[in-house]
């Protein structure tokens, strides 16, 4: 299934803004019809998150959206980030996310190659100076790498595109969502990819992601 997605966005299960079903009316609005609510996890909330977003899936499809149950595995110590993965896989995550090395916070060295190198994780989010051989693991493990619209974190974009280019790994385009302000439509979405450097052949493709396809089943 493809057509316009977000996936990566917060609600007040972390530090959002937004109840869920609020997210997900002001995506509907916009035109999205798939949407990732992937709110900050550890070993404390994980559980509790991913039941609490269950109960709302049919609430989203009464707004003609696609709800994907999703974590975001933030700060976690990157030897642990394999086993939550895959915990949060088994609790009944549909999306698992984590939280890159971005330039503008504490994020522990090692988090990316952690994240990289397990089939659990889904999409490494604003991944910072990602490395030629991280990004190479991301591609070999199916990793998407994200451009995202969020400030600051938003600041290697383009290193973030040229180190997926030549690794040949899937991009996603996402707003990393916190506040209604942030949410974005398909032209921001297009404007954000753009100017992080992205071809027209690759804002088309990244765009019109199958998102099906990126969720198949891991070994």
């Amino acid at each position: 299934m493809s057509g316009q997605y977000d996936l990566h966005t917060h609600t007040t299960l972390s530090d959002g803004e937004m109840l869920p079903i609020e997210l997900v009316r002001r995506a509907s609005v916009l035109g999205h019809t798939t949407l990732a609510i992937t709110d900050h996890v550890d070993t404390s909330n994980l559980s509790a998150v991913i039941r609490a977003l269950s109960e709302v899936r049919e609430l989203a499809a009464g707004c003609g959206v696609r709800l994907l149950t999703g974590v975001e595995i933030t700060h976690v110590p990157p030897p642990f980030i394999p086993v939550l993965a895959r915990r949060a896989r088994a609790e009944g995550a549909d999306l698992v996310v984590v939280h890159g090395e971005t330039l503008v916070e504490p994020v522990a060295p090692g988090t990316n190659r952690a994240a990289c190198s397990t089939p659990y994780v889904d999409i490494l989010a604003h991944p910072g100076l990602i490395t030629a051989d991280d990004a190479l693991l991301a591609s070999e493990h199916r990793v998407a790498l994200e451009i995202t619209s969020r400030g600051g974190h938003n600041r290697a974009n383009g290193h973030v595109v040229r180190m997926a280019r030549e690794a040949g790994c899937t991009l996603v385009v996402n707003s990393d969502t916190h506040a209604p302000s942030d949410l974005l439509d398909e032209r921001a979405r297009k404007g954000v990819a753009m100017g992080a450097g992205m071809t027209d052949s690759e804002v088309r493709s990244a765009l019109s992601l199958n998102i099906d396809r990126l969720l198949e089943t891991r070994d």
